[in-house]
Order: structure tokens, then sequence, then C-alpha cells
């Protein structure tokens, strides 16, 4: 697993137990992204390091850009002094470490694959999803079934999917989602989008397809929403007799 300042997991020690120069300045990365913005007096009384130990991992995570410094008067201050200097987490920081938890989830899914073989992994997957279909499944089915679409996409941006959904000239709707965060996952093992995708038929009781994923190299996921109308009447030629 690749860590937030470029190293393996396991270059975080020596030999001997004693933190290595990278692995303490991860520590003080995720210490900072924990519970940010932060003094750097609070993160050497955190970690027990000397204020020049601070000050150098301090500069180099700046330097790499993967923090920020930021001016605050500590609570009671009205002026006085020079105001504390904070530091927060950037973008580019906090992307880094999504890649690290990627690529543990990624190791922890081959080794399931590799000793319980790939239906472990689907299984997984559908477990994965199954907690959005408890949460939403009661809502869905007390709200009219055009509203159903929107409700999901609400949903899929609070969990950090940024989607949304709109309607198409053939009567159905599209469900977009313009970030996911376990793309890099996902593109190894597909039986994330897929168990996703069952789940989204679920809720919303009508067929979907899933058209494009970020996954795949495409620039969104987008899922394909048949019209309600469609399914009902498509359930009812099925009960035909001779059918």
């Amino acid at each position: 697993m690749k860590n937030v300042t470029g190293i393996s997991a396991g270059e975080t020690t020596r030999s001997s137990g004693v933190p290595s120069e990278r692995g303490t300045r991860a520590r003080v990365a995720r210490l900072i992204l924990e519970h940010g913005p932060v003094t750097a007096a609070d993160l050497g009384e955190r970690l027990g390091l000397t204020p020049a130990a601070v000050r150098r991992h301090l500069d180099n995570l700046l330097s790499e850009g993967m923090i920020e410094p930021r001016q605050a008067h500590p609570k009671g201050q009205r002026g006085r002094g020079r105001p504390a200097k904070l530091f927060g987490i950037t973008d580019a920081g906090r992307s880094a470490f999504e890649h690290a938890y990627d690529d543990l989830a990624g190791s922890a899914l081959r080794f399931l694959e590799e000793h319980l073989g790939p239906a472990a992994v689907t299984e997984f997957a559908r477990q994965q999803v199954a907690g959005l279909v408890a949460r939403l499944g009661p809502a869905m089915r007390q709200i009219p079934a055009e509203q159903r679409v929107r409700m999901l996409a609400e949903a899929l941006s609070a969990d950090g999917y940024a989607a949304s959904s709109t309607k198409t000239a053939t009567g159905g709707e599209q469900l977009c989602q313009h970030h996911c965060p376990v793309a890099h996952v996902a593109a190894a093992f597909p039986q994330l989008c897929e168990a996703e995708t069952e789940a989204f038929g679920r809720l919303l009781g009508t067929p979907v397809q899933r058209l494009a994923t970020i996954a795949h190299g495409d620039g969104i996921c987008t899922t394909h929403v048949s019209p309600h109308a469609l399914a009902r009447a498509t359930r009812i030629e099925s009960k035909e007799p001779g059918r």
C-alpha cells in the first residue's frame, strides 16, 4: 500500500522499531487530516516531537503541497500578539490518503478472491450496498415512482458521489455520479459496480442499465433508468396466460 508520503506501509518503522523519518511525516499528515487545522505545538505534544522536528516535517509537507498554513486568533485573544498559525490538509493531501485507502481495499479484495474465489468478492460487494438499500428502501416505497431517482441522487450525493438525475427523451431518466470514491478499486473489481447497479434497480423498482463508469475511464458513471410505466407493462405481459 502506498502511503501519503509515497512510501509503503511497511516503511513507517525501521527494523529497530523506531519510526522512520518519512513514517513520522505520514503520522504528522494523518493527525492534520483527522484533527486539523492544528498548531505545530499541538502536533509536537501529540507525537512527542521537538519543535525543530515538527517544523522539519511541516516544511516538507508544505513543499509537497500536502498541507497549507492558516491564520487564526486563539479564543479570547483580541488582536494582541501574533495569531496562532494553524496547518490544515489540502485537497491534494486528502486525495493522497484516499488513494492509500484504495490500495489497502484493493489488497484486501485480492486476498479474498485468491483464497475464497470470485463469488466471495461478489458477496462482499452486495453486502456493501445492502446498507444503502436498507436505509432508502422504506422511504422509496412511500413516495411516487417519478420522484425516486431524484431521491436516490440526493442520497448518493450525501455519500460523496456528487450525483444528479435528468429526464431523457424516451421517458426514462439518467442517474449520473460525477465522483466515485472507490473508482480505483472498482476498476480491478467490477463486482462493486455490478452490485451497485443491482441495488439501484431494487430501490427504484424498474430495470436499470449502466451505460458508463468512472472505473472504466469514462468521465462520469451513468445509469439509464427505464420508465416505470414500461416496467409495469412488462410485468403485466409476463403474467398473461401462455407466456
